[in-house]
Parts: C-alpha cells; structure tokens; sequence
C-alpha cells in the first residue's frame, strides 16, 4: 500500500491517507489496524479514522497518528513522503457501531486523539442511519489539539450533530467548556434512557463516563467504551 496524504493535523497529530491500491479492505467503523513502514517492522496500532463509506468510495484508510517517539510509526511519521510503502494489517477491535442499531440517538465521547475511532463512528452513523440525532463530547487539553474541529463545527453548522468541545488545560480566552468531560457535560447533551453511548480516551475518563452515563440512566447495553 502507499502513502498519498500526510498532513499536519495538530501540533501533536497528523492525519495520513493510505491506498488501497484497489484491495479491497472491510471493515467496521470503529475498528482498528496496524501499521508500519514494511511487514518486518515492529507493527504499531492505530485506529482507522475514515468511515468504511469513505473507503469505498475514495479507495483510501485514513488514519490519525500521534507524533510520538514512543511508538514506533509515531516517532517517524512526519518524515514520511507521499508515495512511500506503507503496510497494513488488520481489521482489529471489538469497538464498533452496530449493523443496525435500534436507537436513533447516539452520543460519542473522545478525548485528544480518541477522536479518530468516533469520527468514524459518526460519520458512517451520518450515512447509514436514518434522520439520526448525533452528540459529541470531545476534550483536549489545549485549544490547538482538537483534530477535525473545522469538519466538526461544518457538521454542527450543517444541523447534523451537536457539538460540545471542553478543554482540560489552562488557556487564556476559551468560550466553549472547561474541565474534564463529566456528568454535567453529559446532561447538557441530553444523555438519558433513549442514548446509545460510545466512549474513547484515557481509562479514566472512560470509567468516570461510564458511571456518569449510568447515573442518567442510560441503560448498561448501550454503552460502549474502549480506553487508549
């Protein structure tokens, strides 16, 4: 496979496309591969950001990358060009939206670069189910390190989804929230018995969420939870 987008997403991420050179590749959204510059590298896991829609139609993985050089991949992806070999293995990972849900409300929860495995959650929910009513909680420690916040706000402008963004470091001027996403998040979202939930990030802000969504009364089968 090769690389044929590496961008600057966030001071901290990146965003990379991945052809499939006409392969096919199914998989659910939500789901996960691993990655590497050759089959004989140490392999990194990443979840794949596109919606398996956007695949299908474009021929690509997208995939959200921490730059970080405590992963293999992370460490050297901003210095790889287009055109470079890229493997894939994979589908992996059991957090994924259902074939075909009984709820119409769906709430998801991502913090920093957990965003990826809900953005595509949300987008395929966008294509495959009908006049679906989407929230997102998404937290970053700053105000740059939110990935797809343009595309994100274009949907909430759209009527699409609901979109509440809290940020869990200290800045100057912020005027949306503030805080670790929580309850009181939750409940301005209008989590209740009817919510399907869908949590990604830090374990623990997934096990203070889950309680909190409990507490609402947003019933144990309908929430999904998967921690970074």
């Amino acid at each position: 496979m090769k690389l044929v987008s590496n961008r600057r997403e966030t001071p901290t991420s990146r965003t990379i496309r991945i052809s499939l050179g006409g392969r096919p590749f199914p998989y659910k959204a939500g789901q996960a591969a691993l990655v590497g510059l050759s089959a004989g590298d140490e392999l990194t896991p990443y979840s794949i950001a596109s919606a398996p829609e956007e695949t299908a139609r474009e021929g690509w993985l997208q995939f959200l990358v921490k730059v970080d050089a405590a992963r293999r991949f992370g460490a050297a992806v901003e210095r790889i060009p287009r055109g470079a070999d890229i493997h894939v293995h994979g589908p992996l990972g059991n957090f994924t939206f259902p074939d075909s849900p009984a709820q119409h409300e769906f709430l998801f929860v991502a913090g920093g670069t957990g965003i990826a495995p809900v953005r595509s959650m949300l987008i395929h929910a966008l294509a495959t189910v009908r006049a679906p009513v989407i929230r997102l909680l998404y937290s970053a420690r700053r105000p740059d390190e939110f990935a797809y916040v343009r595309e994100l706000r274009a949907l909430e402008r759209e009527g699409r989804i609901s979109l509440e963004l809290t940020l869990t470091g200290e800045t100057g001027r912020w005027r949306h929230g503030r805080g670790r996403a929580g309850a009181a998040h939750l409940h301005r979202l209008g989590a209740g018995p009817h919510t399907m939930a869908f949590v990604y990030g830090p374990s623990a802000m997934v096990t203070d969420l889950t309680s909190a969504l409990a507490s609402l009364g947003v019933p144990s089968p309908n929430i999904h939870t998967e921690q970074r």
